[in-house]
């Protein structure tokens, strides 16, 4: 229940801060830093080591990916039938597809699950949606704005040089390994930091006000990312006949609500920036309701 608590706390506390103008305009790219070159890093590097090697471990990598294509043709599919404008089938392309694994994700499972299952939440979010982030999700930015250039060196550099993923790099090498206990209390306590902060950032970048006429492309995409996702990789983990922790983390985390830094890499690209930001808020405050009746129905 705390954590629930936690959750919606510190959203609300981030809502209330930009609403009062208390903090700086760059003070959610702050946040987010920190938590991306810091708490998740952190994180990485006490959870990553817990696992072993098995099928377990492939399962969030392979219902991820195969999540993201099927999600990605639908949209196309669903986006040529309603006639939608090139600018709003980009946002859809990107909010509608990489979901909030790790923001979200986190809090939202560990408080379902427990923190046995972070582990599985940490290879979803790396070996999945990053990696997606970094190569899908910037060469639908580039190809749909047509502001840049994209080349395989860049994708390959943003991949190689993120933070949380040199961190798992390096996690992967040390499976197995029992730490010091000064070194695992210095990571557990950076790595606590990831929740209220990465969680009143999502709150300060927050945006409510829905456009009337994009309410369409607006149902479309969170039927197809708070619904339909999870329905996939539900049905993903029934033809394989797994039934276990690592599945049911997979199917949590294909429900999760879209992805922040999509919204703001759509944003940014000129893709629809009302919608994408719209989609992204709403989102964030549907999928608390979604994932508990989803979680009701797989475990």
């Amino acid at each position: 229940m705390e954590n629930f608590v936690l959750i919606l706390l510190a959203i609300v506390i981030g809502y209330i801060i930009n609403r009062l103008n208390i903090f700086s305009k760059d003070a959610p790219t702050i946040l987010n830093q920190f938590a991306i070159y810091i708490s998740l890093p952190a994180m990485i590097l006490l959870q990553i080591p817990k696992l072993s090697f098995s099928i377990d471990m492939i399962i969030p990598i392979i219902v991820a990916w195969i999540v993201m294509f099927i999600s990605a043709i639908l949209i196309l599919v669903l986006s040529k039938f309603f006639s939608f404008s090139k600018e709003i089938t980009g946002s859809l392309m990107l909010v509608s597809i990489l979901t909030n694994s790790s923001f979200l994700g986190i809090p939202i499972i560990n408080a379902y699950m427990g923190e046995s299952a972070m582990p599985y939440v940490l290879v979803y979010d790396q070996l999945g949606t990053f990696i997606a982030l970094a190569t899908y999700g910037t060469f639908i930015a580039s190809y749909y704005s047509n502001k840049n250039k994209i080349t395989f060196k860049i994708m390959t550099l943003k991949v190689l040089t993120f933070p949380p993923f040199l961190s798992l790099i390096v996690a992967l090498f040390l499976i197995g390994v029992e730490f010091n206990p000064v070194i695992t209390k210095v990571l557990s306590s950076f790595a606590s930091t990831i929740v209220p902060v990465a969680l009143v950032a999502v709150g300060l970048q927050l945006q409510l006000r829905l456009p009337r006429e994009e309410i369409k492309p607006f149902s479309v995409a969170l039927i197809v990312k708070l619904i339909i996702a999870p329905l996939i990789a539900f049905i993903i983990c029934k033809i394989f006949a797994w039934d276990n922790q690592a599945s049911i983390v997979s199917i949590m985390e294909a429900g999760m609500a879209p992805m922040i830094t999509a919204g703001a890499i759509a944003s940014m690209a000129g893709l629809a920036p009302r919608l994408s930001t719209a989609i992204v808020g709403y989102g964030i405050i549907i999928s608390f309701i979604t994932t508990g009746f989803l979680f009701k129905i797989i475990s």
